[in-house]
């Protein structure tokens, strides 16, 4: 899916269209299951990919959590739209599988600095228009990314879904069950601490990380189709 095809693909955010999106697909609506995913694969994954620092897992989590949702639609109610309830189920999902790996964590009590730096390579999708750009891009890239993941969890997964996700205080207080103050200071510690980590390195930064299209988004929603028991 290109970031052209992503642009048309409009998320389920309001009421009347989650309803007609999750009705579809309950009725196993190919095509409405295929715009569920496509709307919501990248941020799935991107918040997956942030609280466990492993592309693999990270998409099986988001394929896990089509499947828990998709085979639980009836029980969407719409309190919140169809992309907070789908983002919910993946954090579960994902906090579920850091516990099961490390059983003593607790993401609201870490404090900074608490926990070493797990350094993980990330998939690279630089254009291929100008070498020496590219290059250079690929490396500020890299460095952001490295320096992201050393954040501790409890500001790192914040940071993610406020900045690079996008979405407000209030989504965020919601799918973290945090108070939307705490979600304004973690923000905040985890811009400075980014911050600090980064210039060290190359100087202030603007750039878009965890890049999630092309192949990766192509291939995760046909596993999940066919675990779903699409015709391939």
């Amino acid at each position: 899916m290109s970031p052209a095809q992503t642009s048309q693909i409009a998320p389920a955010s309001a009421p009347t269209a989650d309803a007609d999106l999750v009705r579809r697909a309950i009725a196993r609506d190919e095509a409405a299951v295929r715009s569920i995913m496509q709307a919501n694969n990248r941020r799935l994954y991107r918040l997956a990919r942030g609280i466990l620092r492993n592309d693999s897992e990270a998409e099986d989590v988001v394929q896990d959590t089509y499947v828990r949702a998709f085979t639980h639609l009836e029980s969407f109610r719409g309190d919140s739209s169809l992309s907070t309830w789908l983002s919910r189920i993946a954090m579960n999902e994902a906090l579920g599988r850091l516990r099961r790996q490390r059983p003593n964590v607790d993401i609201d009590n870490l404090a900074p600095g608490a926990l070493e730096a797990q350094i993980i390579q990330f998939p690279l999708s630089a254009a291929v228009e100008d070498p020496e750009k590219s290059m250079a891009q690929r490396e500020i890239q890299r460095v952001v990314e490295h320096a992201i993941d050393e954040l501790p969890e409890a500001f790192r997964i914040v940071f993610i879904t406020r900045v690079i996700e996008g979405m407000n205080v209030e989504e965020t207080a919601e799918i973290l069950a945090l108070k939307p103050e705490t979600v304004k200071t973690r923000l905040h510690r985890a811009r400075t601490m980014l911050r600090e980590n980064v210039e060290k390195k190359i100087g202030p930064v603007v750039i878009e990380a965890f890049p999630f299209a092309g192949k990766r988004c192509e291939r995760l929603t046909e596993a999940v189709l066919k675990k779903l028991g699409f015709p391939a």
